[in-house]
């Protein structure tokens, strides 16, 4: 009989490429006198000017999308998502075993995409509902919209899971199951940070951008003291990460947080807010690298991807903002935003929630009510 040399299955010739790269990274290690350097060849320059140059066109690019307004910020907060999620769906991928699954990337995306229908149909059909009242078709249109997207996306995902089942092959259930079960971790942990993003850009331009920036301060404070202090080594699964470089980020970035809403002497409610922001972006938030590159060393890759020179994919940078964007919503909600009903939270509900007759029905019976109490007595 003839023996199988079938070659088990390997990633693309530049996945394969990438892997070598990656696994390249220990030796960066190295002891001068007894203490881990962050960087020891002559190259170390040379990569710090790559790093900062693309930082500064992140930088640039950031403020002009700022500038031009919420919706633009929000694009921005999804397209680098569908960026990152294209990151983790190739992370796992295997060319072999795709090219006996047509249209199993697509299915990938199905369910990227239904579940984007229902994080964000909803959040942006109450906030579109309020601005479109005059209008009684497009008003029709968004009321029924809110009334059914749960109903649209349940049956889009089924629609995706008889798919599924109807595409699988033998001797590739393994793999198949792998790769749902590795779709649906990534909607949970992309869609988790986009969608208390977006929840905070609603929230105010401020909610979203100094959560954001504190994350940038330390990220670049901790490279900053890492690279020219960094002596003694931090985790074991990031050995590049050094106590210098953690410990002069978390002042650094207090600090920041502190002095950034500044507009005058006098300590403010809002310096009050930035700083619990500030310890958390320095403190916390950088356990969010530290698990990506736990995850990153799990499968023998240095970065997720190579779309920013000198920093590694989106996802690379955006490891500890995905921590920092559900603090800083749960912050706002707990103790910012009041917690009694105000006029206009509960006009926005009656506004997104009742049709245009229900609306009417109230009023009329809500003038009723007033009536009695104002003439009842008379």
């Amino acid at each position: 009989m003839q023996k199988d040399n079938s070659a088990p299955s390997t990633p693309t010739s530049a996945r394969a490429r990438h892997r070598r790269r990656s696994n390249e990274f220990p030796a960066d290690e190295s002891k001068t006198n007894g203490h881990l350097l962050l960087v020891n060849d002559h190259n170390k320059y040379r990569l710090m000017w790559i790093r900062a140059c693309s930082s500064l066109w992140m930088l640039g690019f950031f403020l002009l999308v700022i500038y031009l307004g919420h919706l633009y910020v929000l694009a921005m907060v999804v397209i680098i998502q569908i960026f990152m999620a294209r990151e983790l769906f190739n992370l796992l991928r295997k060319a072999h075993e795709d090219k006996h699954l047509p249209g199993f990337r697509l299915l990938n995306w199905h369910f990227y995409f239904t579940a984007m229908l229902f994080v964000y149909g909803r959040i942006l059909s109450h906030r579109l509902v309020n601005t479109v009242t005059s209008d009684k078709i497009f008003y029709r249109l968004v009321s029924r919209l809110i009334k059914y997207q749960m109903v649209i996306c349940y049956f889009s995902y089924i629609a995706g899971f008889m798919w599924f089942i109807l595409t699988l092959k033998k001797k590739m259930y393994k793999y198949q199951f792998g790769q749902f079960a590795w779709t649906h971790m990534i909607l949970i942990v992309v869609f988790t940070q986009s969608a208390f993003t977006v929840a905070n850009i609603f929230e105010g331009i401020f909610w979203f951008l100094l959560p954001a920036s504190l994350i940038a301060v330390n990220d670049v404070a901790a490279y900053f003291f890492g690279f020219f202090f960094g002596k003694t080594p931090l985790i074991k699964i990031s050995p590049k990460k050094t106590w210098e470089g953690f410990i002069g980020a978390s002042v650094a970035t207090t600090i920041s947080a502190f002095v950034l809403p500044s507009t005058e002497i006098a300590i403010l409610p809002v310096q009050w807010h930035a700083l619990w922001l500030g310890l958390f972006a320095s403190i916390i938030a950088p356990f969010g690298g530290f698990f990506a590159s736990g995850f990153k060393r799990a499968f023998k890759i240095k970065d997720f991807g190579d779309s920013i020179p000198g920093h590694g994919g989106l996802t690379d940078r955006m490891d500890c903002q995905m921590v920092m964007a559900v603090f800083a919503y749960i912050y706002h909600q707990s103790f910012v935003v009041p917690q009694d009903y105000t006029v206009e939270t509960i006009m926005s509900e009656i506004l997104s929630s009742l049709t245009l007759e229900e609306q009417q029905i109230l009023y009329m019976k809500l003038g009723q009510i007033l009536q009695e109490r104002m003439f009842g007595r008379n």
